[in-house]
């Protein structure tokens, strides 16, 4: 239920009130004007619909009649209206509703208009509005690596995949993204790699490289920074991603950053790496590391395997504050010239729990063994003791290092959370292709795995997973009573709310990993001027995976695969290395590559000897999963009501075997008995009330109820002048015991003296004589029929 004030709280239990609303338009209050208003939220389910169990979406509708204010409304609203007058109720205006009594109100609605009806000739103009679920309407697409197969490990879960659906039409968990689109112009800021770690290692933007076992972490709520982290189950977990942007090292400022619980470790110890790419087979490295212990953060620029610098701070509120932490690095470059060898001044970025950032001052890395020369970034290393959420890196995060502040570091009025995730459940080694609008996948996802979603009377998402409706809840949120405030109760019973046999189909991926599809060459030598971009497009078939950027090639360790070489003349020259930022992206059948020119002099996309250097290697699954059923069952329900199966509809969201058995129970343990169906029931209007509310209903009237059930539908209407009528759609928590059919002896399905008819032998024992038989005068049927019996 919602929270309400003392004052609403009397007022509803009082035993007369008044009722209250207010209602504004694109921020404009218009509460007066309303002659009526509709609200109906319930949620869409595909299970049988007695069932004590939903899963799906909910979308909230409201429907408002609204009157004219000294002009009749369609001269004032109608979609012909004035602007002035008119926009305030035109398709995508904003829209929120309280409704309460006594004067006082809680939330009811929020969210955006759908369409508007004038009547002429009357002073009405209907207005429809639907709730978040508006804001999902844009196309749903979902990153696909390979890398869950490679390793046969999970890669994401199902409430990752819808936390992803969410950040796509903005709305967000935890901080989102600093810079994720492509931008025109090379020099403005863009993200990287960001990984929410909101129970998947799968990336929006970059791609996962290894993945830990699944024995080794898990991924909590409680005390997670903002919504779920990743928690090792010992010291030293360890995970790296490929960034979508092989961003060059010079000439720039660019930051990784993260956010962690110190409180919950299992260790005292974080590295956050930044890996590049030199000539030669060699690698680099920026690195963050953070000793909560001590409260020491030291960052490092050498030499992957070999020599560098450290530079080293000191934070006691580290040590001594422990909760959630902001942690990160800033790396200035512009000091160095893109192709030659880099310094860079370094900056920690932190802020304490308390919300306090913690300036501290730059170093610069000069030394030799500091220096980086001419690379790309080609990998993001995490290790880490603690939990951990949202880690990022962007590429040309700011104009310099110095004047970037707190504000700017913690991204304040640059969004607001409005999504709260369940547990992550049901893994995913391979994240199956959506399809429709946002909102149409989440709903397939719901439908999918017995989970539920729907945006409450605040605006704000909710998923929850399948553990929602098996168990039974243990108080109410409240009690509704035919003495007070129940105006009509139907109950009923029906064998089809039992099912006592539930099958559901999962997909088997033991063998099943990547290789190797088509090679796609590139049949054009390209040049990239100094300070432009060139994007080429590269087909890409549905069923092949997604892939990071090409490697950069150099002279003195070749390569092949998936890579491109840069050379000095368009006839192949001398490989350049530290000029070129290589991105990727995909949009839907094209890989689109992006060369960026950060050097002073163009460049070709060109081999050796003189031929188109682009190659690119897409990555497919070497097979299609085995598809294979897991069942539940209960014998004693089968022994009172028969088999009554339930299979679940085939689905690619389920991809393990005990994905598939808790799936099947928390089927058979909602249907393995009929519970009882409340019908719509009419209460006295109370507005905190919400879907998956647990309401006791009393009923001393009829049919001497006392029972828990839950709210799967509200409908409430109210017009001006009258008192809001509400109706409940509920269903029980729980059946009424196991049948005893103490006394009865049911009878058998199929009649007994079926097949028993009298043989002729018995006849003629009976009837020496046809004349005999005759005067017996008994009829066909009675002759035919054994001896016994009794009559009705």
């Amino acid at each position: 239920m919602q929270n309400s004030d003392d004052l609403l709280g009397a007022a509803l239990a009082a035993p007369a009130r008044s009722p209250a609303h207010a209602t504004r338009l694109g921020g404009r209050e218009l509460g007066g004007r309303i002659q009526s208003w509709k609200v109906e939220r319930a949620y869409s389910t595909d299970l049988p619909e007695a069932l004590r169990a939903f899963s799906g979406s909910a979308s909230a509708q409201l429907e408002l009649l609204l009157g004219g204010d000294g002009a009749p409304a369609p001269l004032l609203y109608s979609a012909w209206a004035g602007r002035d007058t008119g926009d305030v109720v035109r398709p995508g205006q904003s829209v929120v509703h309280r409704a309460g009594a006594n004067g006082r109100t809680v939330p009811a609605f929020r969210g955006t208009v759908r369409s508007r009806t004038a009547a002429s000739g009357s002073d009405t103009v209907t207005v429809q509005a639907l709730d978040g679920a508006e804001r999902l309407r844009g196309p749903a697409q979902l990153p696909r690596p390979y890398h869950g197969l490679r390793y046969g490990r999970p890669v994401a879960t199902a409430t990752w995949c819808v936390d992803e659906l969410l950040r796509q039409g903005g709305i967000h968990s935890c901080p989102p993204p600093r810079a994720p689109a492509v931008a025109d112009d090379p020099a403005k800021p863009f993200t990287v790699l960001y990984a929410s770690l909101h129970g998947g290692f799968n990336s929006s933007y970059g791609q996962p490289e290894t993945l830990p076992a699944p024995a080794a972490y898990s991924w909590i709520r409680d005390g997670a920074p903002f919504e779920t982290a990743l928690m090792p189950k010992a010291a030293g977990l360890e995970v790296t991603w490929m960034p979508r942007s092989r961003f060059v090292v010079a000439g720039k400022v660019f930051q990784a950053e993260l956010h962690v619980n110190t409180a919950l470790s299992v260790g005292s110890e974080l590295e956050l790496k930044l890996i590049f790419d030199r000539s030669a087979g060699a690698f680099g490295n920026y690195a963050l590391n953070v000793y909560f212990a001590t409260g020491v953060v030291k960052i490092t620029s050498g030499t992957v395997g070999g020599g560098g610098t450290v530079a080293s701070w000191t934070f006691p509120k580290l040590a001594s504050l422990k909760g959630v932490w902001h942690l990160g690095f800033t790396v200035d470059t512009r000091a160095g010239a893109v192709g030659g060898s880099t310094p860079a001044a370094v900056y920690p970025r932190l802020t304490a729990p308390d919300g306090v950032y913690l300036p501290a001052a730059p170093f610069t890395f000069t030394q030799a063994a500091a220096l980086q020369p001419p690379s790309e970034l080609s990998q993001v290393g995490l290790r880490t003791d603690v939990a951990v959420e949202c880690l990022q890196v962007t590429d040309r995060s700011w104009p310099d290092g110095d004047s970037y502040t707190a504000d700017e570091w913690e991204q304040k009025g640059r969004w607001t959370k409005g999504a709260v995730l369940d547990d992550a459940t049901v893994p995913l080694f391979d994240l199956p292709t959506v399809a429709g609008s946002q909102w149409d996948a989440i709903t397939e996802i719901a439908r999918a795995t017995l989970s539920t979603a729907e945006f409450d009377e605040q605006g704000v998402f909710r998923w929850r997973g399948p553990a929602r409706f098996q168990s039974v809840p243990e108080r109410p949120d409240l009690t509704v009573t035919t003495r007070r405030d129940i105006a009509a109760l139907t109950v009923s019973e029906e064998i089809d709310a039992c099912r006592n046999y539930c099958e559901q189909t999962y997909q088997d991926w033991t063998g099943i990993s990547h290789t190797f599809s088509d090679t796609v060459t590139d049949t054009v030598v390209r040049e990239i001027q100094p300070g432009a971009s060139v994007e080429v497009a590269y087909a890409i078939a549905e069923d092949e995976l997604d892939i990071g950027p090409p490697q950069i090639e150099d002279d003195i360790a070749a390569m092949t695969g998936h890579r491109v070489r840069f050379g000095s003349a368009a006839t192949g020259g001398t490989s350049v290395k530290g000029s070129v930022t290589v991105g990727s992206r995909r949009d839907g059948p094209n890989y689109i590559v992006r060369f960026t020119n950060y050097g002073t002099a163009s460049v070709w996309t060109v081999t050796k000897d003189g031929k188109p250097s682009v190659q690119i290697v897409p990555q497919k699954r070497t097979g299609d999963p085995r598809r294979r059923t897991y069942a539940w069952y209960n014998t004693t329900s089968q022994a009172h009501y028969g088999k009554q199966v339930y299979q679940a509809p085939a689905t690619d969201w389920v991809q393990q075997r005990q994905v598939a058995s808790d799936l099947s129970y928390a089927m058979l343990n909602a249907g393995r008995y009929p519970v009882p169906v409340l019908g719509d029931v009419e209460v006295l209007h109370d507005p905190r009330i919400q879907l998956g509310d647990v309401v006791r209903v009393v009923d001393t009237s009829g049919a001497a109820l006392d029972t828990l059930a839950w709210v799967v539908g509200i409908r409430t209407t109210c017009a001006a002048g009258a008192a809001p009528q509400q109706t409940l759609t509920l269903r029980g928590t729980s059946y009424n015991g196991v049948p005893s059919d103490t006394g009865l002896v049911p009878d058998p399905p199929v009649d007994p003296e079926y097949g028993t008819t009298r043989t002729y032998s018995l006849i003629e024992a009976q009837h020496a004589t046809l004349d005999a038989l005759t005067v017996s005068k008994v009829t066909y049927r009675e002759l035919l029929r054994g001896p016994g019996g009794a009559a009705a």
